[in-house]
């Protein structure tokens, strides 16, 4: 059904880990583009996610990062561990400069980790879907909308689809508004006929080795709002200071107390997650945990609020 997509940074791997339980008790599968050298974090995500029964795809030929020049770490990961664990399933990310023969090259020699094809760029969708058609209606397909229309996602109607769509929009922290919509995708990809549906949680698609210094901080947090047909709404919850790249703990606070303002307000429609209660603590205690922990517990929140939703 839903399917969050996660580049591999330590914070995402984190999340994931930390999520397994409540992303398998709801049937959700993650997607993770490993993008760091290092692969014990991605290990012990997988770990997590197998010891909860549940289920993930591992990009083996990732774009980003220090594996888009040669995944076989990723591949021997799986082949060593993962094989026969059917929770794990090898993701063919299929881009713009990919040909055909190396996407059927990719899936042959994954066969045995259950491929997934993720669409993102890659060109001839219609020759790659003649090329599968005897096992068309046993495949299953994730496309990014920005890349895949419709015409495109027509060539795969026989198989299993999932339909990716960023709802983050990338700008600066000082220039986000205060609320605004993030998707409707969770109410309407099966009326796109699609089997299931995934986004970039509160990060977004575009990816980047490392931030730049925090002039402003924001939390983004989503929602979805029962009085406008429960759309996913996104909160973004920006320090006053904006104009230095000093003091973040400073800014942290003055987002924070925006965020338990809006919060105290009792109209702000947040499920009441763990995260949720994780800001409250850490305004009780006025404590900073650094820029990737914020990241964190937006992700996580966004997680526990489509977990209880869809459930």
């Amino acid at each position: 059904m839903y399917h969050p997509y996660f580049r591999g940074k330590q914070f995402e791997l984190i999340t994931v880990r930390e999520t397994a339980a409540v992303m398998a008790e709801a049937g959700f599968v993650p997607i993770i583009e490993p993008v760091k050298e290092t692969l014990n974090g991605l290990d012990r995500a997988l770990t997590a996610v197998c010891e909860a029964g549940g289920s993930a795809i591992t990009i083996v030929n990732p774009y980003h990062g220090d594996h888009s020049e040669d995944g076989a770490g990723i591949s021997t990961l799986l082949k060593t561990k993962y094989l026969g664990k059917g929770g794990v399933s090898a993701g063919i990310l299929l881009k713009e400069h990919m040909s055909r023969t190396d996407a059927l090259n990719c899936y042959e020699a994954h066969k045995d980790h259950s491929p997934v094809f993720i669409h993102a760029g890659f060109t001839d969708g219609k020759g790659l879907a003649e090329d599968i058609a005897e096992i068309l209606s046993e495949s299953q397909h994730v496309f990014f909308e920005k890349y895949c229309g419709t015409l495109y996602r027509r060539h795969y109607r026989d198989s299993r689809r999932i339909l990716l769509r960023d709802g983050f929009e990338r700008r600066r922290n000082a220039d986000h508004p205060p609320r605004e919509v993030f998707s409707e995708l969770h109410l309407t990809y099966e009326d796109d006929g699609m089997d299931g549906f995934g986004d970039f949680l509160t990060v977004g698609d575009d990816y980047s080795e490392g931030g730049g210094p925090a002039y402003a901080v924001a939390i983004h947090l989503t929602f979805i709002n029962p009085e406008e047909d429960d759309v996913m709404y996104i909160y973004h919850f920006v320090s006053d200071t904006k104009d230095t790249p000093t003091d973040p703990a400073g800014k942290f606070a003055q987002a924070l107390a925006k965020l338990i303002k809006k919060l105290d307000s009792g109209a702000s429609h947040l499920a009441d997650t763990s995260a949720i209660a994780e800001f409250r603590d850490l305004h009780t205690k006025k404590h900073f945990p650094g820029l990737g922990q914020v990241k964190k517990l937006s992700m996580i929140h966004h997680i526990e609020t489509m977990a209880r939703y869809l459930s």
